[in-house]
């Protein structure tokens, strides 16, 4: 299904209160009813204050952007201001934590959100899923964007997320502004570009390279030329045997870079110290869920026995946490590492990977009862050198 977005008149700058509207009469008024209800009903005055903050972070926690999303944004943070620490507590929604304004996720004013203008007749624009850890955006997206900027100083590097929901996150709370993909290509049009090159951050020609493809052909009239790059492993291939040089490249560069963090001198001292690597993706239904099962392959190719790729979403079915974990047992390891094979190092390595709950992959390791150690580095794959110079190259075939 289409988003629906406003756009064109509608730009964002680093100030929240630049880019976010003021509350309409008709939310002032419900706010009115549900606090005089609330006190009709003898309802508890500091749940009720949670309750409404819920209801607001609840209400931008969407795929969807519209005229009323600056204003929600704006609404849902000063509900939040408005609370006691105790109150803070106690937000609960369908979607909403205290964590949603409250975690410490660093600093959002070392990022850049690239939305100027003024961009000239050449773009290249970095289309990434986005995250609201911001020191991972920093690290991770702002670490590609900032080496295609390098490497390409005669084209203007802008940004687009296809989340609207963390591209709300980050606005609510704090005040910076990322386009989503029809804000990011209707800036290109108005500001008259006339070559425009796109460069997925995606890992693989999964559905959201599949929606990128399609806000980009709903503009490609808007410009003398649109081009666009290969995201991070390259074409897919038909089945797990398939695999290429980008996917070489990203198999050498985290499994060097895990290694020398793990503190061992190689792969094989890693190895015959019991160390196993598992190297955790998102997963996907999509078709492309073949290029995890590629990964594998490629590692095996390589002769790094010790590496395993896994899935949150356990998509394909060997990448599910208990059959990597039966994996690595059953090749004897008794240590393992866990780190993102991800771009960006964002909930998914911070929870599902890394988290204290006894649902994450650090804990379902350890309860297992079959490893002595189980550690985690949290990472993006996006905050490695060789990893930027694959982008940077996926660029200059698209620039030939």
């Amino acid at each position: 299904m289409k988003k629906k977005v406003v756009i064109g008149a509608l730009v964002c700058s680093m100030a929240l209160s630049a880019c976010a509207g003021k509350a309409t009469g008709a939310d002032a008024q419900q706010e009115n009813q549900a606090d005089t209800a609330a006190s009709e009903t003898g309802a508890d005055p500091d749940r009720t204050a949670a309750d409404q903050a819920a209801a607001l972070i609840d209400a931008i926690y969407v795929q969807e952007r519209t005229a009323d999303t600056d204003a929600q944004c704006e609404q849902a943070k000063a509900a939040w201001d408005a609370l006691t620490d105790a109150q803070k507590e106690l937000v609960e929604g369908e979607n909403a934590d205290p964590d949603y304004f409250g975690r410490d996720t660093g600093d959002a004013s070392k990022d850049d959100p690239r939305n100027q203008d003024e961009i000239g007749e050449n773009e290249l624009l970095v289309v990434s899923f986005g995250t609201s850890f911001n020191d991972s955006r920093v690290s991770d997206i702002k670490g590609i964007e900032d080496a295609l900027q390098e490497a390409y100083p005669d084209w203007s590097v802008r940004r687009a997320f296809t989340a609207q929901i963390i591209i709300n996150h980050v606005q609510a709370r704090d005040g910076e502004c990322i386009d989503n993909m029809e804000q990011a290509l209707e800036r290109a049009a108005a500001n008259g570009v006339k070559n425009l090159v796109v460069q997925p951050t995606h890992l693989m020609h999964g559905a959201e390279y599949d929606e990128l493809m399609e806000a980009v052909s709903a503009y490609e009239d808007r410009f003398v030329s649109v081009k666009v790059a290969e995201p991070l492993l390259g074409e897919v291939g038909a089945d797990a045997t398939v695999i290429n040089s980008d996917k070489e490249a990203v198999a050498r560069a985290v499994t060097e870079t895990a290694v020398k963090e793990a503190g061992y001198g190689s792969l094989s001292a890693a190895e015959e110290d019991g160390v196993a690597f598992v190297f955790l993706g998102h997963g996907t239904s999509h078709t492309a869920k073949v290029s995890y099962s590629q990964m594998q392959t490629q590692m095996k190719t390589l002769g790094y026995d010790n590496v395993f790729i896994g899935t949150v979403e356990g998509e394909p079915e060997e990448t599910a946490c208990e059959a990597v974990s039966e994996a690595v047992a059953q090749a004897g390891y008794k240590k393992v590492v866990l780190r993102p094979l991800m771009v960006v190092a964002g909930d998914h390595a911070y929870n599902d990977m890394a988290g204290e709950d006894a649902d994450s992959w650090v804990s379902r390791f350890r309860a297992s009862g079959r490893f002595e150690s189980v550690e985690t580095q949290i990472a993006g794959l996006g905050s490695i050198d060789a990893v930027q110079k694959l982008y940077v190259a996926h660029t200059a075939e698209a620039l030939k």
